[in-house]
């Protein structure tokens, strides 16, 4: 399986980007899909996840960017988007994406939950 993350750059504060990630191998439908993100210096950090659970979906985002950040997924292109508006300094890092089977509810926030990670794409927002 192997993630590949793109959609990073530059953007002023107030600005929006748009992440994706696309999926190869597995069945991607049945993954859950987080994306967490790393400044320098930090921990890794977790930001939202879209996870599959029995026929569905539910949605899950870190506190920091609630309001401002969606997760989204197209299982036809096997890809996971994220939205991200509202910039600011504070969200520039690293962003990493992940895929895993069978998360718990409890467990999405964490990234020792997942099995897959892609190659992360940087985000940097100027102010």
């Amino acid at each position: 399986v192997q993630l590949q993350a793109s959609g990073g750059g530059l953007v002023q504060e107030g600005g929006s980007l748009r992440l994706s990630c696309t999926v190869s191998g597995g069945t991607f439908s049945r993954y859950t899909m987080g994306w967490f993100r790393q400044a320098p210096g930090t921990e890794r950090e977790f930001v939202a996840a879209v996870r599959h659970s029995g026929g569905g979906y539910s949605t899950h985002y870190g506190d920091s960017v609630k309001g401002r950040f969606t997760i989204s997924r197209d299982n036809a292109k096997s890809t996971v988007y994220l939205q991200m508006n509202s910039l600011n300094p504070e969200d520039t890092a690293v962003y990493f994406c992940a895929a895993g089977q069978r998360i718990i509810l409890s467990s999405v926030r964490y990234g020792s939950a997942y099995d897959y990670w892609g190659q992360g794409t940087l985000v940097t927002v100027s102010s």
